[in-house]
């Protein structure tokens, strides 16, 4: 039997057991002390080494004086399909877990507006963006899914790491670049460049095979993986940032104990802060680590050439946005969308979507 088949029938057993412990606090009957089981981020990255995983399995029993623990597995180690994550939390076969949005872009476009590429140029930005749409995703979970937002995560900047010399972005005309996402591959066809989908884990694969000659991911964690040294230039444009939901069950949620869910509506905050600024800060390193500046600490050196937003470049992302990313988002998305876009994020960015006739 495949290793990721194992380890998710062995999480699914987990979560079984959970939820019958929950149901005996529920019934009064005695029960230890209550353990939740938590799926997390993605495996290696810091958003969950330094945050998600610390959090629940060491702040949480010293916050609750030992009342309160938990597990956690990273989802791409438990064997769960990204694109699965939120059925699984709504059916509550996962009782607390963590869901990239782009990996709900397919079925639910409209969760793909706050990060689509192009309108974000800096976490500011992103920051002011998220804040007019979160009360909309909450309130849309909770009333379409069952799904209880608890807190809002995000990546480090998804920035262009390519073999050859580039001055700008029409420079990447041409060149085939690995993207994440629909809204990438906008973003990329927009520059005449040819958009290749590619996994994470498969970037290195494609570079070494010629399949791809650059990659748009996210500055430290394409360091990690190696491509400051089989590419030459990196730029720093955020092409977009990449955001995950925390959520519960409904249903779960609302079976917890009061001093629980009391203490999880004051610290998860908490932690969404630490890796909203944790992110901030490996964007910067990231690319500090790629150009081998001495500030590099978390990383390893390379020798690239960093190339800076001009201001043809940024004229160039503010055209591609409005003439292109949004447009297509719009057509991927069902009729109200131009709605929820004019009603939360347009008015931050001072941009009006056209209305279905």
């Amino acid at each position: 039997m495949p290793r990721s088949h194992l380890s998710w029938t062995m999480f699914l057993r987990r979560a079984v057991i959970a939820l019958c412990g929950l149901l005996m606090v529920c019934a009064g009957q005695a029960a230890p002390a209550q353990k939740l089981r938590i799926v997390g981020g993605l495996a290696n990255l810091n958003q969950y080494l330094r945050n998600e995983e610390p959090f629940w399995t060491k702040e949480l029993s010293r916050l609750s004086a030992g009342k309160f623990e938990a597990d956690i597995v990273p989802f791409d180690r438990a064997g769960v399909p990204g694109s699965d994550m939120l059925r699984l939390i709504q059916l509550g076969v996962i009782p607390f877990g963590t869901t990239l949005m782009s990996s709900l872009s397919a079925q639910y476009p409209e969760y793909g507006a706050p990060d689509l590429a192009g309108l974000n140029p800096d976490i500011a930005s992103l920051k002011k963006t998220v804040a007019a749409f979160r009360p909309y995703l909450e309130k849309t979970l909770r009333t379409r899914h069952g799904v209880e937002a608890l807190a809002l995560y995000v990546y480090p900047a998804q920035v262009v790491f390519c073999k050859k010399p580039l001055a700008s972005l029409a420079d990447l005309a041409g060149r085939r670049i690995r993207v994440s996402s629909a809204t990438q591959s906008d973003f990329v066809s927009a520059l005449g460049g040819v958009p290749v989908l590619t996994g994470f884990a498969q970037i290195m694969t494609s570079m070494a095979s010629g399949n791809v000659e650059c990659a748009i991911t996210g500055s430290m964690s394409g360091n990690t993986l190696g491509l400051h040294e089989v590419t030459t230039h990196v730029h720093t444009l955020p092409v977009n940032w990449g955001l995950a939901i925390f959520g519960a069950n409904l249903t779960a949620w609302e079976a917890l104990p009061p001093d629980l869910k009391a203490l999880l509506r004051r610290e998860l905050p908490k932690l969404e802060a630490a890796i909203w600024s944790e992110s901030e800060r490996e964007t910067t390193e990231g690319l500090a680590c790629n150009r081998g500046a001495s500030s590099c600490s978390n990383g390893r050196q390379g020798h690239m050439v960093e190339v800076g937003v001009s201001a043809q470049d940024e004229r160039r992302r503010q055209e591609i946005l409005t003439s292109v990313v949004l447009t297509h988002w719009l057509q991927r998305c069902n009729a109200p969308c131009a709605e929820i876009w004019n009603q939360t994020i347009g008015p931050v960015h001072g941009i009006t979507a056209p209305l279905a006739k």
